[in-house]
């Protein structure tokens, strides 16, 4: 995979941070839909977060050098239209070029620390909708749990409404990723049932004085027809792991990505750290299959 050369990233951002924001001005933007009208995102906001596993290794994520070694490699593929990230991240790769034509997806509230006792007091501590218009990006992306059991989901809830509020009147897209969540066991589970993934379409559909420049990111779950008729908003795809049988799961990705106002995928720690190490190979066939360029049906497991 591509050589990243760290050394100079630490240079850079020891002795000429200023060149951070050169190269965020000297990126080149393309349009948010081109072509086919679809988006396939791969996604790397989650260690902002403290979630640095990736199936039985707690710390896959860990190494910097390394993630981003495996974002250059992905951004590069054929088909991949853009990433989404923090700021740390989306910085590096400014400073690296690899921004370039891309759709860049600036993450919002990363504060819901994976196992904190407050992880549902999610609060807005990466991006806001103006600094990510302030630094020429594209979009923005926001995470909503809806606890019922958890008073922390109230302020979470209300933040999201601003940040939608506030994205809509700078008319910047924002991507809403809503789940029914609960403890159990002292960890937080999302419900993937359909009723429950329905249901957190309404409630995140509603949030915010418009919605105008709303988008949903939607887990793939069982009767996706279901799912899309509960919302107008244009909707991205949030793919599962296809480690166990990437068959079936390729199948049902294709088959999400069928349905009406279903605009795309995005995919992050499954494809950059895939149970083969073949970051290609797992892009290249997310990314087929979002464009429309390979059946799942003649994929290999």
């Amino acid at each position: 995979m591509s050589e990243i050369d760290i050394a100079r990233l630490r240079e850079i951002r020891a002795n000429d941070p200023e060149a951070i924001g050169t190269a965020l001005a000297a990126r080149r933007r393309r349009p948010v839909l081109e072509g086919d009208g679809k988006l396939f995102i791969v996604a790397a906001d989650h260690t902002a977060r403290g979630a640095l596993g990736v199936r039985g290794d707690s710390l896959a994520m860990s190494d910097r050098g390394e993630l981003l070694r495996r974002l250059v490699v992905a951004l590069g593929r054929p088909g991949v239209d853009g990433v989404l990230g923090t700021p740390d991240i989306l910085e590096d790769l400014a400073l690296l070029g690899a921004l370039d034509d891309k759709v860049v997806v600036g993450s919002m509230n990363r504060g819901g620390l994976q196992g904190a006792t407050f992880e549902m007091d999610d609060r807005f501590t990466a991006y806001s909708a103006q600094g990510i218009v302030n630094a020429g990006f594209d979009f923005a992306k926001l995470l909503v749990r809806i606890n019922l059991s958890d008073a922390g989901t109230a302020d979470t809830i209300e933040a999201t409404a601003h940040a939608v509020s506030e994205s809509a009147a700078l008319k910047l897209p924002i991507m809403l990723e809503p789940f029914v969540s609960d403890w159990v066991d002292g960890r937080i589970l999302n419900d993937l049932s359909t009723e429950a993934v329905i249901k957190s379409v309404a409630i995140a559909s509603g949030l915010g004085e418009s919605t105008a420049y709303s988008w949903l990111k939607l887990p793939v779950v069982d009767d996706m027809e279901r799912v899309m008729a509960a919302t107008t908003l244009p909707t991205l795809l949030l793919g599962g792991d296809p480690a166990e049988k990437p068959l079936e799961t390729y199948a049902k990705w294709a088959e999400a990505l069928s349905q009406p106002g279903v605009r795309g995928l995005t995919v992050g720690r499954t494809l950059l750290y895939p149970p083969d190490d073949d970051v290609e190979g797992a892009v290249d066939i997310a990314a087929g299959l979002v464009h429309a360029s390979q059946p799942a049906q003649t994929l290999n497991a």
